[in-house]
């Protein structure tokens, strides 16, 4: 079975409230629930919340909801709670604001997993405007020769020209692979610069 999880943190400190943010008179985290129900790939899309306020601005659209504990650190730790105790093969992290969410990259992703040896997968893009490219809200990941992530940061100074891709905050793992994750201790770096793939990243998994 394959699940989509939407970590829907109410309080996010660069945009609070982000998720609920009308968007042609509707949430942005229900256009981001409506574009993956769409991946045919996936078997169930949860919408992971951790407020009661959320869970009444969404009751009327009636999704797939589940409450978290409102402490986790990170999405990939809300997630993992949603999934704990499913039975679920590939676990599908979709961040809960990217409203034009394409189902039939949801379902790229999903296809990975045909490798046997890919433990967790994410997605990037090489489509990167100059906006992009000085915005820190904009995540940047360098790709080495075997199409592993090398880095992943928010300043591009830290990058040469031109070797650095788009970073699409989506994310798919084998959910052990999840778990044994939000066991680990949150690292320096993803603290510093809040980037939660940094806890996986260090681990090496492929």
């Amino acid at each position: 079975m394959v699940i989509g999880v939407i970590p829907a943190r109410l309080h996010s400190k660069r945009f609070p409230n982000k998720i609920l943010a009308p968007i042609n008179d509707k949430p942005m985290v229900m256009h981001v629930y409506d574009r993956a129900k769409e991946a045919d790939k996936l078997d169930d899309v949860i919408i992971a919340i951790d407020s009661n306020e959320t869970e009444e601005a969404l009751k009327s659209y009636k999704p797939n909801i589940q409450m978290t504990d409102p402490e986790h650190l990170s999405g990939t730790d809300r997630v993992a709670e949603v999934i704990n105790d499913m039975d679920a093969d590939i676990i599908l992290n979709i961040q809960g604001d990217e409203p034009m969410l394409d189902p039939a990259i949801v379902n790229q992703l999903v296809d990975t997993f045909e490798d046997e040896f890919v433990e967790m997968a994410t997605v990037a893009s090489t489509v990167i405007d100059n906006f992009d490219y000085v915005n820190p809200n904009s995540v940047k990941v360098m790709i080495d020769e075997n199409g592993f992530a090398s880095a992943f940061r928010r300043e591009t100074k830290d990058f040469e020209i031109g070797g650095y891709y788009h970073h699409v905050g989506m994310y798919g793992y084998h959910k052990e692979t999840l778990l044994q994750i939000t066991k680990l201790d949150q690292t320096e770096n993803e603290a510093k610069f809040n980037l939660e793939q940094l806890r996986d990243w260090i681990m090496e998994y492929q």
